[in-house]
This record gives structure tokens, C-alpha cells and sequence, in this order.
């Protein structure tokens, strides 16, 4: 990729990081009629695949060479948690765990560019005050390399030519903005750079200087400041407004410093690879697609010179810049099944990790010799799943109401589709998922969710509605204030779609989703009361009001953003709005069964948004299942309490829309699940069930 190392994942507004699940809420009127049996013969002979081995820990997973090819690291559980375990690459069998951690999973590590530490972040209980720590590979030597409380830590860049350092953004000084600072990874001395006065973001070259400074505008955008000698120019050499923001960025350099790559919009709908000059400034397009953006690169481990490009329309297809890559991606593609990707490089480029997607089978990676042309087997991820009834996805081209394309993806239950079409032989419940973002999408590929419920006998539905990501600016701008609107539209577009085809039954179609997804579900909820047969929110947001009051201060650099596409707060016009576009003043029409999951320490959705429903919900005397975790935030990173809202989930979904669930048993026992309103509504939780 573009950035060697990447410590944080981008912080879209309601991306959630992990699912929960589903409940019932009998008391809610139900729809009349009764619930459609999906038990065919075939069917009904399908294995119920197990919870655990969908949402339990992978045996391993993320594999990472380090860079001078000497060692294989990856992730899989010590006593129950996922820690990092270290192999030499000549012996993977002789692996030993790195890290101890006891309680919260680690779930993102990479190499230092020595070769000589595993670099990992953590936080605690789920509130994404993520701290980075380092390993030793010599000695074992744990060490947390940010010790400061409630701050974060993001990268900056990285180098191949001083490998014992690393640039590091810090807001340990004030919350909202990250101070740059030289990490040296053999002391651990920490020497400030740059002072941010409220800059959203740096950008170094392979020497570490930085080279780039990113502050937001009155226009919704971005302007790009010079840096030279350590002084930011005062006037930008380039600016982007609202439209362009969330698809133009400089992507990074060569490692000579010579060519800076963008990632831009500008002048065009999709958003294309384009090389910069540094010395000339003279632009090059590299590559552009007139249906989606270009959406990642695999640049050399040295040089920075990127070599490949990948577009995400319905799948991933990537491109060859450089003949040698081409024809080991060529001949990757003759012997794998199903989707691929290279998440791992050598410095000398001799050798790839390589993760394999064959959707209807588990995920395999494999080390990639690209001399011999050889595949070696490292690990699948989730050997449990072998043989399980895994089911095939189906990209999609929905029509919205206004002509919009909406690129989707439907999964069926097994032995529902005989001809193999796409389309069942008869309609079945469905399950509307909604992903988080707004601003992000869904994709093709293995999706956990997916195979769990059409396993449990429904149909179910991923859609990219507007203001969704990778399909160009236009179709981003088009979900511009339309929260609870047109972007909830498309997705009754696509249910009324899915019934006419004969894929879904009317009256049996849930929605349900995390972070936005939960927003969705709750305006669906709220206002279309009867649409929906139910509901599963999982840390969304009700009120819009509040969710911007409360929104975590490093993102105060973006804010004017947030105002553009949902509603200004600072404006009359704006409050009425948010208000209007708020499921929690709409609370009063729920007819519906609802189901809530909440992480206690969400800082992005904080634990008010649920409460506040679930207290209005309450007073006008309309039932509903609440499910609290005390040590989670924006989703669920604990296998066992991921386990036990899903296996509320799945028996809210037998009860409203009549498919299959295993029983809740022993799960939220095992988990740190409260559940704080509506026990009684839910098969398994309730007194005497």
C-alpha cells in the first residue's frame, strides 16, 4: 500500500469495527402475517453452523513479513486472547506468543522497518485512546512506547533509510490536535517536530522530514501547505472544497522524494492515481476508472514507485503498472480461487504473504516465493469452517427511485436457490444489513454476517446506498443532508426490489446494522413504522443533536465536514433539521420489535444515544430489548460478547421473521452482557424460558 504501516484505520464518522447482533421484542405489534417457513428439504438437512466458529477467535490471522524476510509474525490466541506470535520464516512450526495480553484482543500489529520490533496498539475497554507498544524480537522486552493517558497515537511515516525511527502524531498536549514527534525505537526517546495548531494531518518522505501539512477549510476541504526546513508556506499549493474531500488526498512518496502520488478528484467524477513531480510539478494520470475510484496500490517495498492499482466496482480488479509484478499477480490469479490480495513484502520483494478469499470456503494465506513461483500454505484462518455450508454472494445493480445505481450484495440460504440464479425458488425472510460510515461501502467477499444468517434461513442484503464511498464524489454528494431521507431511501428501494424479484417476502424483512447501519435501522423504525417486520440497532446513533455535541475532539479538525453533510448545528435551519432527521423524536411510532446493543465507552456513539430511545421508548409504554457491555465501545472487540448479542440476535430473528437460531445457552454468561431493558421479550433471557 501507500503507507508502509498503518497504525489507525480511518476514523469515518459511525465506522464500527465489529457487529453484535439481533433480538425480539414481543409486545411490539408483529406483522399479521404468519411467519413463512424457509425449511425446504434441503434446507432443513443443512448443518447449523456453530456461532463460536463464525465469531469466535481465528486460529490465526494477519500474517506479516518483516521487511529483511527473516521472521513471520501473525495473530492467533494465548489463553483465549488474540496476542502476536513470532516464527522464524524458515520454520513457521516453531512459533512462540510475543505478547500476554489478558483481556482485550490485539487486533492490529506491523514490523518496525528494522525488522528488530513487532509494533502494536492497544486501548482500553474500547474508548480508541490507542497507545502504541513495542516488542523486542531478541529479548521479548514489552514496552509502551506512548505513555501518556487519554491520547492516541497515529503514524506519519515511516523510512527505509532510517529504519530505528518512526514520525508519530501525538495529542497527549491538547486532544484535538496531533503534535509530530521523532520516535526512536531503540530508546524510546520521543523528540517533537512540529507543534500542530490545527493541521488534520502530516505527510513525510522516506528520509522523515516532513514535506506536507493538511488543514481544513471554510469550503469543507482540505488545503495543502508546503513544508520546507521545518516552516509550513503560507499560502497552500492546493485546496480541495466538500465535494472533493473525501477523495482527493496525496497518497504518499517516492522513496527518492521525486514523484509525490494523489489520489484526486478533482476534474472528474471518480477519483484517479496521479504522479506528481516534485522538482517540475508536471501532473501524470496513472490511472483512473469511470465507474469507481481508485482504491489501493501496491507500491515497492524501496523505491515507493507504485506498481499495481486496484478498482472496486462490484469486485476488486487490479491493474499491473510493472511488467514483474503483472506477471506474479497473473500467476497468483491461475492458482487461487477466488479473491486475493498481497498484504505482506519483502525489502528485496522476493517473497509475498498472500490471503485468499475463496467466499465459500475459509480464508487461507499463503508465503508467495516469487523466484521459485511457489505457494506455501501458512494457515486457514478458520479451519472449523472447512466443509461448513458456505454460501455464494451475489453482486448487484440496484435502481434507486431517481436513477442511481446501487451496487449490492445478496447471499441466500442454503439449498433456497436450486438453478444456482441468484434468485430463490421461492421468496424468503430477508435481512437488510446496513454498514457503518456513512462513508464507507460494502464489499464483495467473505462477510462473517452474511453466511451467519442465510445459514440461519434469510436471504440477506448489503447495499451501497448514496453518500457510500469508492463510486465517485458524485454519488457521495448525493447523500449530502440526507440522512433519514434519500439515503434511507435507497434502501427501501432495494427491499421493494428484492420483493418484486421474488427474493424477499414483504412482510418479513429486517433491518439491522452498527453505527450508521444502527441509525438506519432506527430511522426505518421510525419513520416507515410498518416497513420493516424488525429491527437491530448496534451502536447507533438516535439523536443528531447530541451525536455532534459529543463527537471525540481529535476530530475537531473535521467537524465543518460533518456539519456540510448532516446539519449545521450553529444554524437555525440546521437544528431544525438534525431534530427532524433524529429516530429518537419519532420514537413514539415505533410499532415494531427493536433490539439495541451498546458499548459503554463509545466514544463516537456515546452510550447516551441508546439511552436516550430506550428511555422514550419507556415512557410511552412501547417494549424494547436493550443490551449493555460495560468494556466495549464502538462495537464489540471481544469475541464472547460479539458471541452474545449475536445469540440474542439470532432468536430475536426466529421469533419476527421464522428461521433457524441455536439456543442462547450458556453465551452471556461467559460474556460481560447486561441487559438492561426487555429480558422478558427475548426467547432465552427471559425468567422460566
Amino acid at each position: 500500500m501507500f503507507v508502509r504501516h498503518a497504525i489507525l484505520t480511518s476514523a469515518s464518522l459511525l465506522a464500527v469495527a465489529a457487529l453484535a447482533g439481533c433480538a425480539t421484542t414481543q409486545g411490539a405489534t408483529m406483522p399479521a402475517t404468519t411467519p413463512q417457513s424457509v425449511a425446504t428439504s434441503s434446507f432443513a438437512a443443512t448443518p447449523l453452523i456453530p456461532r463460536e466458529a463464525i465469531f469466535g477467535n481465528p486460529t490465526k490471522s494477519a500474517g506479516r513479513l518483516s521487511p529483511d524476510g527473516k521472521w513471520l509474525g501473525w495473530l492467533a490466541p494465548s489463553n483465549g486472547v488474540m496476542n502476536i506470535w513470532l516464527a522464524p520464516a524458515s520454520d513457521p512450526g516453531a512459533a512462540k506468543a510475543m505478547t500476554s495480553s489478558t483481556d482485550r484482543p490485539i487486533r492490529q500489529y506491523f514490523w518496525s522497518p528494522d525488522s528488530r520490533r513487532l509494533l502494536y496498539i492497544q486501548d482500553k475497554g474500547g474508548d480508541e485512546n490507542f497507545l502504541l507498544y513495542g516488542v523486542d524480537i531478541a529479548t521479548g522486552a514489552e514496552t509502551t512506547l506512548t505513555p501518556f493517558e487519554k491520547s492516541r497515537v497515529m503514524l506519519v511515516g515511516s523510512s527505509t533509510k532510517q529504519r530505528d525511527k518512526l514520525l508519530i502524531g501525538l495529542n497527549n498536549r491538547d486532544p484535538r490536535f496531533y503534535d509530530v514527534h521523532l520516535l526512536d525505537l531503540s530508546t524510546g526517546k520521543l523528540t517533537e517536530v512540529m507543534r500542530n495548531d490545527g493541521y488534520a494531518s502530516f505527510l513525510a518522505d522516506d528520509t522523515l522530514a516532513l514535506r506536507m501539512a493538511i488543514r481544513p477549510n471554510a469550503a469543507g476541504g482540505m488545503d495543502y501547505f508546503e513544508i520546507r526546513n521545518g516552516k509550513v508556506a503560507d499560502k497552500p499549493i492546493a485546496s480541495t472544497a466538500l465535494e472533493d474531500s473525501l477523495t482527493t488526498s496525496p497518497a504518499g512518496y517516492t522513496a527518492d522524494g521525486k514523484t509525490l502520488y494523489w489520489i484526486d478528484s478533482r476534474g472528474r467524477n471518480t477519483a484517479a492515481l496521479i504522479a506528481i513531480d516534485t522538482e517540475t510539478g508536471k501532473s501524470t494520470v496513472l490511472a483512473e476508472n469511470p465507474r469507481a475510484d481508485i482504491g489501493g496500490a501496491l507500491s515497492n517495498p524501496l523505491t515507493g514507485k507504485v506498481e499495481a492499482y486496484s478498482v472496486e466496482y462490484l469486485k476488486t480488479d487490479w491493474t499491473a503498472l510493472d511488467p514483474n509484478v503483472k506477471a506474479s499477480l497473473d500467476w497468483l490469479d491461475s492458482k487461487l480461487e477466488g479473491e486475493f490480495s498481497v498484504t505482506s513484502r519483502t525489502d528485496d520483494d522476493a517473497r509475498w504473504i498472500v490471503a485468499n478469499d475463496p467466499l465459500t470456503s475459509p480464508a487461507k494465506t499463503w508465503l508467495f516465493d516469487r523466484t521459485a513461483n511457489t505457494l506455501t500454505e501458512l494457515y486457514t484462518a478458520r479451519p472449523e469452517l472447512v466443509g461448513a455450508p458456505l454460501q455464494p454472494m451475489h453482486p448487484l445493480e440496484i435502481p434507486s427511485r431517481d436513477g442511481k445505481t446501487l451496487v449490492s450484495y445478496l447471499t441466500l440460504p442454503p439449498g433456497s436457490d436450486a438453478n444456482a440464479d441468484g434468485i430463490p425458488d421461492a421468496p424468503v425472510p430477508m435481512v437488510l444489513m446496513v454498514h457503518g460510515g456513512p462513508w464507507g461501502r460494502d464489499s464483495y467477499g467473505f462477510n462473517a454476517y452474511h453466511q451467519w444468517l442465510a445459514n440461519r434461513g434469510y436471504a440477506v442484503m448489503s447495499v451501497n446506498f448514496r453518500g457510500s464511498t469508492g463510486l465517485g464524489k458524485d454519488f457521495i454528494s448525493a447523500g449530502d443532508l440526507q440522512w433519514g431521507r434519500a439515503m434511507q431511501t435507497d434502501l427501501d428501494d432495494a427491499m421493494d426490489w428484492a420483493v418484486s424479484r421474488g427474493i424477499a417476502v414483504k412482510d418479513k424483512v429486517a433491518i439491522m446494522g452498527g453505527s450508521y447501519g444502527g441509525y438506519a435501522t432506527l430511522a426505518g423504525l421510525t419513520f416507515t413504522p410498518e416497513r420493516y417486520a424488525c429491527g437491530v440497532d448496534i451502536v447507533g446513533p438516535s439523536n443528531l443533536e447530541t451525536l455532534l455535541k459529543t463527537i471525540p475532539p481529535y476530530w475537531a479538525p473535521i467537524i465543518a465536514q460533518f456539519h456540510q453533510r448532516m446539519g449545521d448545528p450553529g444554524t437555525e435551519e440546521g437544528r431544525a433539521m438534525l431534530k427532524e432527521r433524529s429516530p429518537l423524536y419519532s420514537a413514539g411510532k415505533i410499532v415494531r420489535p427493536l433490539l439495541i446493543g451498546q458499548g459503554a465507552n463509545d466514544p463516537r456513539v456515546n452510550q447516551a444515544e441508546s439511552d436516550q430511545i430506550v428511555a422514550a421508548m419507556k415512557e410511552k409504554g412501547i417494549p424494547v430489548t436493550y443490551v449493555l457491555f460495560p468494556d466495549e465501545g464502538h462495537g464489540f472487540a471481544k469475541p464472547a460478547n460479539n458471541i452474545a448479542f449475536n445469540a440474542v440476535a439470532e432468536n430475536f430473528l426466529a421469533t419476527c421473521l421464522g428461521g433457524r437460531a441455536e439456543p442462547v445457552g450458556d453465551t452471556l454468561a461467559k460474556s460481560t452482557a447486561k441487559i438492561v431493558e426487555g429480558a422478558e421479550f427475548v426467547k432465552g433471557l427471559g425468567a422460566g424460558q
